[in-house]
């Protein structure tokens, strides 16, 4: 499976021209889709993206989600999930697409994961929009469009004061939209970093680390320096989950993603989510979800 790591070589690989700044690019689907790769392969890239796709055919499927409401429809990639589209050459709209570097460098994108929690893989859910909240999303992805075009000296500080509009935006209609835990907000803020901090760990240690030891509550405590019965605590306490079951559900999220999008036998998914045995990767799995890994797999 291709995995990109610079925007430079996610560009090449759709077959779009390269984006004018190394950590930041924004396109109208329009301008891609001449050229664009129209049948996209499952990939990984590390980046985070926020569209909005106001008529388009065909399918494109976000880690596990491949159902996208039927009328303009906001979606986001995240670093690591796993995507893939098969799409007619008639998508109107944009998407921002940007990367670490460019969060780090940003004065409003230090706590981007803590601030707009929709950009994490588990919330990252496609959701549609009225038509009034399209035309006010359009006119910030045109404004910074505008300004991407011709780079200034101070067009990235205005680039980052329109997204930060824009997340802000699309987290108004996502919320008033989509299933969240309103108590969050009632909680210290201290608790809701640690929380963060677990669910971003849960994220990215399935690539860096090579153990089991990813399966299990104790070793997301010891990265964070806490006792596994506090973490378990907070964790239980803001989204009414154990630590163990937000495992689980990544785990699972994760298996569904490879199941639906790659080739990769059974045995090559279980490794690659680290399970000591392909056996015990699909007991968990028809634990979890009923059905076994083939069985999942044919009936999508």
């Amino acid at each position: 499976m291709q995995h990109f790591k610079t925007i430079e070589a996610y560009c090449k690989a759709i077959n779009i021209p390269n984006s004018k700044h190394p950590y930041f690019d924004i396109r109208s689907f329009e301008e891609n889709m001449p050229t664009v790769v129209h049948n996209m392969e499952p990939f990984k890239h590390e980046f985070f993206a926020v569209a909005i796709k106001v008529e388009g055919s065909g399918k494109a499927i976000s880690g596990h989600h491949s159902n996208f409401p039927e009328g303009a429809t906001v979606f986001f990639n995240s670093p690591f999930q796993i995507i893939s589209w098969d799409i007619l050459p008639d998508w109107e709209g944009y998407y921002i697409i940007f990367s670490k570097e460019f969060i780090s460098q940003s004065k409003y994108l230090t706590h981007l994961l803590q601030d707009f929690p929709y950009l994490k893989i588990d919330k990252a859910i496609p959701f549609e929009v009225q038509p009034h909240e399209v035309s006010k999303l359009l006119q910030i992805y045109e404004s910074i469009y505008e300004e991407q075009q011709n780079l200034k000296k101070d067009s990235i500080a205005i680039i980052e004061a329109h997204v930060l509009v824009l997340l802000n935006f699309v987290k108004r209609f996502f919320e008033a939209q989509v299933s969240k835990e309103d108590a969050t907000a009632e909680f210290r803020k201290a608790d809701i970093s640690l929380l963060s901090r677990f669910q971003t760990l849960i994220e990215t240690s399935f690539y860096t680390a090579n153990s089991n030891k990813t399966h299990s509550p104790s070793y997301y405590a010891q990265q964070l320096a806490v006792h596994p019965n506090h973490l378990n605590a907070i964790v239980k306490q803001i989204t009414g989950h154990t630590a163990k079951a937000h495992i689980h559900n990544h785990l699972v999220r994760m298996a569904k993603s490879h199941l639906l999008q790659t080739e990769m036998s059974i045995k090559e998914i279980a490794y690659s989510l680290q399970f000591d045995s392909p056996n015990n990767f699909s007991s968990f799995f028809k634990k979890q979800t009923g059905q076994t890994p083939n069985s999942f797999r044919k009936n999508k």
